[in-house]
């Protein structure tokens, strides 16, 4: 079983005309992309979705690309106590692992600034 973050991906926020929520997207598997009304949502559906590509790619006895030796997707950062216990409630809450929180926290941020033309 492939992770999520095996792959590189992008995500973005979908506009009204396209159904509204988010998209996600992994550039290295031609047409493996899912959808979701919130970042969360999109994570969760996007490993779906690249679990699903990967065993129809095996099915159909085709090559399953390697990923492009893209940033490992991992890093660590020191935050304060209290906003690590804030992030712990609030993962608990959405009942999503502190990663997938902070990931779609991130994404979601990147996807408005890049909404407003910035980089």
């Amino acid at each position: 079983m492939s992770r999520l973050f095996d792959y590189p991906f992008e995500m973005r926020p979908l506009s009204e005309e396209e159904g509204g929520g988010w998209l996600i997207s992994f550039p290295d598997l031609p047409g493996c992309a899912s959808d979701g009304e919130t970042p969360e949502e999109a994570i969760i559906n996007g490993r779906d979705a690249l679990e699903a590509w990967i065993a129809a790619m095996k099915e159909s006895g085709r090559e399953i690309p390697k990923p492009d030796g893209a940033p490992s997707g991992k890093f660590i950062v020191r935050v304060p106590r209290s906003i690590h216990a804030r992030l712990s409630a609030r993962a608990r809450q959405e009942g999503v692992s502190m990663n997938s929180l902070v990931s779609a926290f991130l994404a979601e941020s990147l996807g408005r600034r890049e909404g407003r033309g910035e980089r």
